[in-house]
């Protein structure tokens, strides 16, 4: 929780305590700076010409945190989180309560592009603020975010154009996935929409994989064709398949194919998926180090099966990325195996 020594040293806060208490300016649940305040001071720094750096975290799927849980653990975090982001903004700035699980960051000292990636690669980093578990009294949930920033004057000379950007650029993270952040940069991202980076709905990308599926003949080419629609949909930078040899290929790279004997004791059920695949290395060694080759940090996996008969399997996987799949993702990568089972069961096919 802030104190009133650390804000006044700021002009702007020094000023609101002639006519308001601390308890007015910082977030009952958390003690960081509440939502007024906050925007507040980030439009005094622009009315001063006062360079900083403006951020927004949101918490990674939060939601299922409090359905899971329960909302006293969900308040836990959100405390918990506060108090680490005060913690990492000490001698930067502040942070405050955008509201519900999100949080603003006002940095004062990390302007250029290096330094604001060392400062917001920190907050990822050694157990700081995020990709840790909390301990709670009942609980010990793990914890990711994601965040996007932009600085003034640099991307913007005026608060509703700064707020847009660091908006889009949250938004830029969410759709690669989440636990990320995204810097802005103009050449980059000056042409993104939040309607085009927010999808069209499951029932649409259902519909787009199927249109795609059977527009095409045989099953190499379908699989080619829905790859297509799910790196345009998920934007996934591959999508692999496991044969009934248990070969693992690459509709990318057709020259790519590696065994992963042991690939079954991962799929203890229809559906596996992780954002660390540190975690099947007890389980698969064999399927973990084809992984490790690849540079793979995160898969999502689907059984093909038809009754009792497993045929091969799906895989989503990316390189370098600690992406946090989604419910509407891996609802459609069980989709696309159901359809392609059907498909083995009509004509006989193999993967």
């Amino acid at each position: 929780m802030y104190s009133i020594e650390q804000l006044i040293k700021y002009s702007y806060f020094d000023k609101v305590f002639d006519s308001s208490s601390l308890s007015d300016i910082l977030d009952p649940l958390t003690g960081v700076i509440s939502r007024p305040y906050i925007v507040g001071f980030a439009q005094y720094l622009i009315r001063e010409n006062i360079p900083f750096t403006y951020g927004m975290l949101d918490l990674d799927n939060f939601k299922f945190i409090n359905d899971t849980y329960g909302h006293t653990a969900g308040d836990g975090v959100l405390q918990h989180v506060a108090d680490d982001l005060i913690k990492a903004m000490a001698g930067k700035g502040i942070a405050g309560r955008f509201g519900g699980d999100e949080y603003l960051f006002i940095n004062l000292v990390d302007l250029s592009y290096d330094s604001k990636k060392k400062f917001l690669g920190g907050i990822y980093t050694n157990k700081k603020v995020l990709r840790r578990n909390i301990e709670l009294n009942t609980c010990k949930p793990f914890i990711t975010g994601t965040i996007g920033c932009a600085s003034f004057p640099e991307d913007a000379e005026d608060y509703d154009i700064l707020f847009s950007k660091i908006d889009k650029t949250l938004y830029r993270g969410k759709s690669k996935g989440r636990n990320c952040y995204i810097i802005y940069v103009e050449e980059k991202h000056k042409g993104l929409e939040i309607q085009s980076m927010a999808g069209h709905g499951l029932y649409a990308s259902m519909h787009s994989v199927t249109e795609s599926f059977e527009r095409v003949n045989g099953l190499q080419n379908k699989l080619k064709a829905a790859y297509e629609t799910f790196r345009d949909e998920l934007r996934v930078s591959d999508l692999y398949y496991v044969d009934a040899k248990n070969i693992l290929h690459s509709i990318s790279d057709p020259e790519f194919q590696m065994e992963v004997s042991d690939i079954k004791d991962v799929m203890r059920s229809d559906f596996f998926s992780t954002n660390s695949v540190d975690e099947i290395v007890s389980l698969s060694p064999c399927f973990y180090e084809v992984l490790r080759k690849r540079e793979i940090e995160t898969i999502m996996l689907s059984k093909v099966s038809t009754k009792d008969e497993i045929n091969g399997y799906l895989m989503c996987a990316e390189p370098h990325s600690l992406r946090i799949w989604q419910d509407d993702e891996t609802a459609l990568l069980y989709f696309l195996s159901k359809l392609i089972a059907s498909e083995i069961r009509a004509t006989g096919e193999a993967l």
